[in-house]
């Protein structure tokens, strides 16, 4: 079974949009970019746009 069926068991943890995550990248200069929701959320958004539908699937 896939996460996609089994949504009920895992527990969702919703933050504010600009909250840091705990995480960070860096970027080309060597500063520390703290990565936020709404960063995961817009990368996600971008994403979905890109998706490809399987051919014949209407």
């Amino acid at each position: 079974m896939d996460l996609q069926h089994n949504a009920q068991a895992i527990p969702v943890i919703r933050t504010q949009p600009q909250q840091s995550l705990g995480c960070a990248m860096i970027d080309e200069q060597g500063k520390e970019i703290l990565i936020t929701e709404k960063m995961i959320q817009d990368a996600c958004h971008e994403l979905d746009k890109r998706l490809l539908k399987p051919f014949g699937n209407d």
